[in-house]
């Protein structure tokens, strides 16, 4: 990097005038040549007939130059000379129409107006981009990282074709831009977290103990990437699911965690981000005195792309409300009560167990526990990654967890819900509507639940817990006149 520099991060930089720089090639010059070179590599590829993708089909490599003053397939253009190069066109062009993607969408989406930077970018010096449709993200990548996701294709193809729901990334395009002498190798994929519904929480969990714990400067950020302590601290009873969507979790990590380990790939991360409805009603009831946000949020259109969908699992009885059909977050519940959508999704697959991986792990088990560390053999990785989430991020609601989250509901909805209901009309993330209780009424339903955390008899009926929130005011009832009968006996008996 030259002198003028401000500061460095792997190949990202930033210039005299502030703008975001990759391998010296500014971040606008860099955009500009990514949306012409989709722009002509999806056009000439839909003039192409159909047909199976064949094994040489992963091996092929589409080049075109564009010459800034244009030529006679390229459109003149002011970032300068390049050339734009395509990896793999027709068996992407398959992954593509396997999720639904049209060409002329895929196109549109990121090619018809600016691409956005994120600015959250981490600590591995690549650039991220999100269209502004909020269907894709554009990742920069590394040499080493394209390259072994062209070995990947072929048995990532057979994956996919065989089961179109994973956690796993879906990776829609692979190109490189060559300017100034630099290679820059972007993947496209599809986005995890969707823009439009705000993150309160986001973390990025290995299974690892070892320095996984968010830094001073990333704490600093407006919406943080904790890591696997921070988790352990701040949600140490862990996001509590219903027994069928916990079941589809679970089974969806373990298939892909086998496949990861198949294909000896290790040192990926569980993204996970969390919306917590509960606390954007309040945001929003104190927000009514200024403009009020009318913005939805837009469902994504290719198919799986969702969590809810990737883990085969239906929205549930939570499904009513709009946020959750049409960004496919999946319902929870914290140790308060609180309602939550849980955004997850497999990320930095890209990492092989090659000779590299090895040796560093071989000098971080001299220095401390080996089985703590991050960088391990893919089998002990993939196994010690299922039981993390599936044992600490993620867990079962039971008949006593069931009962504990009822009473956080009660606790924290009845307070609240007088305040939100103005605000029900136009907003897609509050609760819906219900019928209010009196402060006696939740004051004594609290106390029914409580002291029935405390019976056993009570904890091992046989009666189903009912789901909606009008059951949940009156199971308290129900509770507080069951402990009343109980203590009548209990007297009579005396």
């Amino acid at each position: 990097m030259s002198p003028a520099m401000k500061k460095t991060i792997g190949h990202r930089g930033i210039d005299p005038t502030g703008e975001t720089t990759y391998k010296k090639t500014t971040s606008s010059a860099l955009q500009g040549a990514i949306q012409l070179g989709i722009t002509h590599t999806v056009g000439s590829l839909s003039q192409k007939p159909e047909r199976d993708v064949l094994l040489q089909d992963f091996e092929v490599v589409e080049s075109i130059f564009f010459p800034s003053e244009g030529s006679n397939l390229t459109p003149a253009h002011h970032y300068g000379d390049f050339r734009f190069k395509t990896y793999a066109p027709m068996a992407f062009r398959y992954f593509r129409e396997m999720f639904g993607i049209r060409p002329d969408d895929y196109m549109y989406s990121l090619c018809n107006e600016p691409l956005i930077e994120l600015s959250n970018s981490g600590a591995s010096g690549s650039l991220f981009y999100v269209s502004s449709d909020d269907e894709y993200i554009i990742k920069t990548v590394q040499h080493k990282e394209a390259e072994f996701l062209q070995k990947l294709l072929p048995g990532y193809f057979m994956n996919l074709n065989q089961n179109k729901r994973t956690l796993l990334p879906k990776f829609y395009g692979l190109y490189c831009v060559q300017a100034a002498g630099k290679n820059i190798r972007i993947a496209v994929m599809n986005n995890l977290l969707p823009s439009a519904v705000k993150m309160h929480l986001k973390y990025d969990l290995k299974g690892s103990t070892y320095k996984r714990r968010a830094s001073v400067k990333e704490r600093e950020k407006a919406v943080p990437t904790y890591k696997d302590l921070d988790f352990m601290q701040d949600i140490h009873e862990g996001l509590l699911l219903e027994g069928d969507k916990y079941s589809a979790v679970c089974k969806t990590i373990q298939r892909d965690c086998l496949l990861l380990q198949s294909f000896k790939i290790m040192d990926y991360s569980l993204l996970v981000g969390i919306h917590n409805v509960n606390q954007a009603c309040q945001e929003q009831a104190s927000e009514e005195a200024g403009a009020v946000d009318q913005r939805r949020p837009q469902g994504q259109k290719s198919l799986y792309s969702t969590a809810i969908e990737a883990i085969q699992a239906e929205a549930g009885s939570m499904g009513s409300l709009d946020t959750e059909d049409k960004t496919g977050g999946i319902p929870a519940r914290n140790s308060k009560g609180e309602r939550l959508l849980v955004y997850i999704g497999i990320i930095d697959i890209l990492q092989s167990y090659r000779l590299v991986k090895r040796l560093e792990h071989s000098w971080k088990a001299l220095v401390h526990d080996g089985d703590t560390v991050s960088v391990h053999r893919p089998s002990f990785y993939a196994e010690r990654f299922q039981k993390f989430m599936c044992n600490v991020v993620f867990r079962k609601i039971s008949c006593k967890s069931r009962i504990s989250v009822l009473a956080g509901v009660l606790k924290t909805n009845f307070a609240a819900c007088t305040s939100m209901r103005i605000m029900q009309s136009g907003r897609p993330d509050l609760l819906p509507k219900t019928l209010l209780a009196s402060d006696a009424v939740g004051t004594t339903t609290e106390t029914a639940v409580s002291s029935s955390l405390e019976n056993p008899g009570f904890a091992s009926t046989s009666h189903p817990l009912p789901h909606s929130q009008d059951a949940y005011k009156s199971v308290g009832v129900d509770l507080n006149n069951t402990l009343s009968k109980d203590q009548e006996h209990s007297t009579t008996k005396r």
